[in-house]
Formats: structure tokens, C-alpha cells, sequence
């Protein structure tokens, strides 16, 4: 899994490419914690070219989500392909994270500062 980031406005846009599993999800806790330790801004997570995501890598998504509330600030996903939106959805975390279809739609919602409908 390799993790590409870029800024967007007030936005740390983080891009994670491949599988998102057992083997790597300590790297990208570690990747994803310093971001939202940054203090830097929203966070979004741009799931277009992940292509797996499992138990392990979910755990680090729900961690970076609770600190980024904790911190007064939001994380918000985008763009997962049909699979990784069904493991959300039957995990029940599509109903407590903010999932948006695109990237534009995500950053103009963070943006704005306006409420993400689910």
C-alpha cells in the first residue's frame, strides 16, 4: 500500500493505493495518526485507488476518526469502489463516518464547514 497526501485548500487530502490489510495497516495508522496529530485542517481520505480494505484497516479508519473529533476537527471518506463501500456499509461504519461519492463533493463540503449527509 503506498499513501500519497497534498493539500486542498484547508484540507490534507490522503490517497492510499492498493490493499489496505493486516500487513501494512501499521504503517498507515502511523501515516494517518501524525496527519490528524498535525493539527493541520480537515482530513480526507480518497479511497479511488484503494482496491481492498480489511478488519485491521477499518480499526485505523475508526482511530483516526475518534481523534479527529477529539481534536475539533473532521475526517471525511470519498470515491470507494463497490466493495470496500459494502465492507463499510455492513460494518456499520458507513453510518458513522461521513462517505461521500467524489472527491470534489468532499472538499467542498469540508470546505464550506456544512454538514455531510450520509
Amino acid at each position: 500500500m503506498n499513501l500519497d497526501t497534498e493539500r486542498s485548500g484547508g484540507v490534507t487530502v490522503a490517497c492510499p493505493a492498493g490493499r489496505l490489510d493486516s500487513n501494512n495497516a501499521k504503517e498507515f495508522e502511523t501515516a494517518l495518526l501524525g496527519l490528524v496529530a498535525a493539527g493541520d485542517g480537515d482530513i480526507l481520505l480518497d479511497f479511488s485507488k484503494l482496491t481492498y480494505i480489511s478488519s485491521a484497516g477499518l480499526r485505523v479508519v475508526l482511530m483516526a476518526a475518534k481523534r479527529t473529533r477529539i481534536a475539533k476537527r473532521r475526517l471525511a471518506l470519498c470515491a470507494l469502489n463497490d466493495h470496500i463501500k459494502e465492507v463499510f456499509t455492513v460494518s456499520g461504519f458507513a453510518k458513522i463516518l461521513d462517505i461521500l461519492p467524489g472527491r470534489d463533493d468532499a472538499l467542498a463540503h469540508l470546505s464550506e464547514g456544512g454538514e455531510i449527509s450520509r
